[in-house]
């Protein structure tokens, strides 16, 4: 029997038009072998698979999504079996905005899997619906409404193209005024801190620059809020990693995402440079305004 090192799993679903068959190219472009559109009744053979005595696989991919009709009503049913079992088992959830779905259904002209008579959105509706518990349960959500395929690829490759077994960190700053991140799993709130905005020196430069930074982290409560939330993800970062969960996304907000959110990011990052963490910080709104 051919030993293998921590056999993978990976669960792709989420939203039709979300992206899930660039998702798929993309693992198998990072040596996944990948199943597409499986009955969920399916998954518990052919996980079998990561341990089949002449041949194991390594790293298993398996898509599922409502084209499998009433099948995919099992999903959760079979995923609590797999999650009970041996299997080392993830799952990725893709979002995306109903207004980025509708852009790219016209784009192929094609109508929602769940449409029926109705119309485009009607369709989106009835399928976030019956997704919300998958989506609950998902080991990563990933928003694509403003990612192009080689950005998501991109995303797909820092994720899971190596070193899962360390927990990764995502920081993200963004702005109230361009919407609530979708994929974070804690978000928080920078408005509370003095605006550089106001400050016309201040007002074309970024967090990135030093001067809005000294600005930004001369107040008190900027220091105090960064204390106390490396305090609330160490308590995280531990529940976590007992539970196997390898990644999390968290985000901060101000008004446009330009000074304090990005600011902050930047600082908390490094400030955790040195726990055993492999971090990545993305600024969505930067350069919006």
């Amino acid at each position: 029997m051919v030993e293998q090192v921590n056999p993978e799993l990976l669960i792709v679903t989420g939203m039709s038009g979300a992206g899930r068959s660039t998702v798929a190219n993309a693992l198998e472009d990072q040596g996944w072998y990948v199943v597409d559109n499986l009955p969920p009744q399916m998954l518990p053979p052919i996980a079998e698979l990561l341990h089949y005595d002449s041949q194991p696989l390594s790293k298993l991919a398996v898509v599922i999504d409502v084209r499998g009709g009433e099948f995919f009503d099992e999903l959760t049913n079979n995923l609590k079996t797999l999650r009970d079992s041996n299997v080392n088992l993830r799952m990725i959830f893709l979002e995306a905005s109903d207004q980025a779905l509708v852009r790219r259904f016209e784009q192929v002209r094609r109508p929602h899997p769940l449409q029926g008579d109705g119309g485009l959105l009607d369709g989106i509706e009835r399928e976030r619906t019956k997704l919300l518990d998958i989506r609950e349960s998902a080991d990563v959500v990933i928003d694509s409404s403003d990612l192009n395929v080689h950005q998501l690829s991109t995303r797909i490759l820092q994720e899971f193209g190596g070193g899962q077994d360390q927990l990764q960190l995502i920081i993200q700053s963004f702005g109230f005024k361009y919407g609530t991140p979708t994929d974070a799993d804690m978000v928080f709130d920078a408005r509370f801190l003095p605006n550089p905005h106001w400050d016309e020196a201040l007002r074309d430069f970024t967090g990135n620059d030093k001067k809005v930074q000294k600005a930004v982290m001369s107040s008190p409560l900027a220091k105090d809020f960064l204390e106390r939330l490396g305090q609330i993800l160490d308590t995280v970062f531990s529940g976590y990693r007992v539970e196997n969960k390898r990644f999390i996304s968290v985000a901060i907000g101000c008004t446009g995402g330009k000074h304090r959110s990005v600011t902050l990011a930047n600082q908390l990052a490094d400030q955790l440079s040195d726990e055993n963490l492999s971090i990545r910080v993305n600024h969505r709104d930067l350069g919006r305004e």
